[in-house]
C-alpha cells in the first residue's frame, strides 16, 4: 500500500530525471551554438573546460544524440505522472501534441543551413527546439493521464476508501444488533452493527428519509421486546411504531416473566386510546414535583422560554402553575389532581382563588409574590405574571384532552417488574404546539417512575425528539443505565436539537453521547492495524 513518504519519493525521481534532461539540452545548445554564445559574451573559461569533458562521454558527437538522450530522460520522467487535470481529455489534442513536438524538436536542425547571422541561427534552433520540448511535455503529461485513468476501473478511488468492517453477530441478553452490508474491494459483505451495552445512550442522526425509523429504531423496538424489556415509545406519526411494538408483543409474550399489558395514548382516535392522568397524586411525594411539572408544561407550551429561563416573567408562571398543581394535591388527598382541574381553576377570580391557594402552607411562598402585587393594585404586575400561564393552558382545553388527561386506566411506571407496561405514546405533526406539551408532561413523569432502582429492564425510544420538552436528558443519559433504562433519542441534525431546545442544553446532549464514544473511537484506529485490542461493550 502507498503511503505519502513512497508517492513524495516517486515525485522526487520523476522531477529529478526531467531535470537531467532539461540539462542534457542546456548542455546540447551551449555546444551547438558556441559561436553564438561567444558572440554575445555568455561564455566562460571555467564553464566551456567543463563543457568539454562532458562531451568527451560521446553522446554530444551530434545533434541527434542530444536530443535522443533528452528525449528519452523527459519520457521516463512521464511514466506514473497524473498530468494536468482534465475531465475531457481528448485522444486527438494528445496525438497533435506529440506529433507537432517531435516534428518541430527533430526538423529545427534545418536552421543551421539558414542563410542569416550566427545570432539568428542560435535564436531560431534553441526556440524551435524548446517548442517542440514543450509540446511533447504536454501531450506526455494527457497521454499518461489518459493511461491511468484508462487502467483505474475505480475511477472515484471508492475501493481504496473501504475497510473492513465487523462481521461478528456480538449479542447478549441486552445488545441491539442491526444487519448491514457494506462493500470491500469491490465485493458486497454482510455485517454487524453491533450495540453491546445500549443503555449508556443512543442518539440516531439522519435527515427525513434516511432510515432512522426503519433500520434502527424498528429493530431496537422488536430486538427489545424480544428480550422481555418493557417499553416506551414516543410515535411523533402515530401509529407507525406503534404496529411494530404491538405485532411484536403479540408474538413474544413468553419472553416475559410476567406478561406485560399494552397501553397507547391518543388524542385524536379515542376510541383507540387509553386514560392516564399524568399528575398523579401518589406519584408527586414533594412541591419539587409539582414545580418540574409545571415547568415542563410551560416551557413545552413556549418552547422560547427554554432559553430564558430565570427571568421574571418565565418563573412566575411557572411558579403560579406550581402552586395551583400541589393545593390540588394536597386537597382531599388529591382527588382532585389532574390537569384539566387544574386548567380550569386557573380561571378563577383572584380573590377567592388566592384566599384558598393561601390555606396550604407549602405554598404560601410560591403564591406571595402575587398576593402581594393584588394587595397593592399593581393589576398590569399582575396579569403580566399570570396571564402567561392562562394563555397557555387555555390551548389544552379541549374535550378530548380532559378525557384522557382525567382516566386512570394505568400508571406510567412501565418498568415495575409487578406490572411491567408496554406504552406508546402518539403525536400529531398538524397539532404538535398543543400535544407536545402534555406529551412532555407524560415523557417527565415516565422517566422519573423508570429511573430507579431495582426496577425491570426498560427501553425509551423517542422518535423525533425536538418536539417535545424535556429538562435533564442528559442526566438521565448518565444516570439511569445504572437502573438498566436503555434511552434512543433519534434527531434530524445538530441545528433542529439547538433550535427547540437552546445551544447549552443541545451541547449538553451531545457532548455525553461523545464522551461515551471517545472510548470506541480509539479503538477504531487500530481496526485495519496490525495490532487489535479487545472493543469495549459501546454502542457505536
Amino acid at each position: 500500500m502507498q503511503t505519502g513518504e513512497d508517492i513524495q519519493g516517486l515525485r522526487k525521481i520523476t522531477e529529478f530525471t526531467r531535470l537531467i534532461s532539461i540539462f542534457i539540452l542546456a548542455i546540447h545548445f551551449y555546444i551547438s551554438c558556441y559561436l553564438a554564445f561567444q558572440h554575445w559574451g555568455w561564455t566562460a573559461n571555467i564553464t566551456t573546460r567543463i563543457i568539454v569533458n562532458i562531451a568527451k562521454t560521446g553522446i554530444f558527437n551530434n545533434n541527434l544524440k542530444p536530443k535522443l538522450a533528452a528525449l528519452l530522460c523527459l519520457v521516463i520522467s512521464l511514466i506514473g505522472v497524473k498530468g494536468r487535470k482534465d475531465e475531457k481529455i481528448q485522444q486527438n489534442a494528445i496525438v497533435a501534441y506529440l506529433l507537432s513536438g517531435l516534428l518541430i524538436y527533430f526538423i529545427s536542425v534545418l536552421c543551421f543551413y539558414l542563410n542569416a547571422s550566427v545570432g539568428s541561427i542560435a535564436i531560431s534552433y534553441m526556440g524551435l527546439t524548446s517548442t517542440g520540448y514543450l509540446l511533447i511535455l504536454t501531450g506526455g503529461g494527457l497521454l499518461s493521464r489518459l493511461i491511468k485513468i484508462s487502467l483505474n476501473n475505480d475511477i472515484f478511488n471508492t475501493e481504496n476508501e473501504t475497510f473492513p468492517q465487523e462481521e461478528r453477530l456480538l449479542e447478549n441478553e441486552y445488545s441491539i444488533n442491526l444487519p448491514a452490508k457494506y462493500n470491500l474491494k469491490g465485493k458486497i459483505r454482510d455485517s454487524w452493527i453491533n450495540f453491546i451495552n445500549p443503555f449508556r445512550g443512543l442518539l440516531v442522526i439522519g435527515t427525513p428519509g434516511a432510515g432512522k425509523s426503519y433500520f434502527v429504531i424498528r429493530h431496537i423496538i422488536t430486538q427489545h421486546i424480544k428480550k422481555g424489556f418493557t417499553l416506551f415509545l414516543y410515535d411523533f406519526k402515530y401509529d407507525d411504531l406503534t404496529r411494530i411494538a404491538y405485532n411484536t408483543l403479540l408474538n413474544n409474550r413468553g419472553g416475559y416473566k410476567v406478561k406485560p399489558k399494552f397501553y397507547v395514548i391518543n388524542f385524536d382516535d379515542l376510541s383507540r386510546t387509553h386514560r392516564c392522568n399524568p399528575l398523579d397524586p401518589y406519584s408527586m411525594d414533594v412541591v419539587t414535583d409539582a414545580t418540574e411539572a409545571a415547568r415542563t408544561i410551560m416551557l413545552g407550551l413556549n418552547r422560547d422560554w427554554i432559553k430564558k429561563q430565570g427571568d421574571f416573567f418565565v418563573e412566575s408562571p411557572i411558579n403560579f402553575l406550581t402552586a395551583i398543581i400541589w393545593y390540588l394535591r394536597k386537597y382531599k388527598d388529591g382527588r382532585y389532581c389532574t390537569l384539566p382541574h387544574v386548567i380550569e381553576l386557573m380561571q378563577a377570580d383572584y380573590d377567592p382563588l388566592f384566599a384558598i391557594l393561601a390555606e396550604q402552607e407549602e405554598i404560601k411562598v410560591l403564591i406571595n409574590p402575587f398576593v402581594s402585587a393584588f394587595r397593592n393594585k399593581a393589576k398590569e404586575q399582575l396579569e403580566g405574571q399570570i396571564a402567561s400561564a392562562k394563555i397557555g393552558l387555555a390551548r389544552l382545553s379541549s374535550p378530548q384532552l380532559y378525557y384522557v388527561l382525567s382516566g386512570n386506566d394505568f400508571k406510567l411506571d412501565v418498568n415495575n417488574p409487578n406490572e411491567p407496561k408496554i406504552v406508546s405514546m402518539g403525536n400529531n405533526p398538524q397539532k404538535l404546539q398543543v400535544y407536545g406539551a402534555v406529551l412532555s408532561l407524560y415523557i417527565s413523569r415516565v422517566i422519573k417512575l423508570a429511573n430507579r432502582k431495582n426496577q425491570q429492564k426498560c427501553s425509551l425510544i423517542f422518535d423525533e425528539f425536538p418536539t417535545i420538552y424535556f429538562n435533564n436528558i442528559d442526566s438521565l443519559i448518565a444516570t439511569a443505565r445504572s437502573n438498566k433504562v436503555a434511552t434512543t433519542l433519534a434527531v434530524q441534525d445538530y441545528s433542529q436539537l439547538k433550535k427547540d431546545y437552546g445551544h447549552d442544553q443541545a451541547d449538553h446532549i451531545f457532548k455525553k453521547v461523545h464522551d461515551l464514544l471517545r472510548p470506541l473511537r480509539s479503538w477504531r484506529k487500530t481496526d485495519c492495524g496490525r495490532q487489535r485490542r479487545k472493543p469495549s461493550p459501546l454502542p457505536l
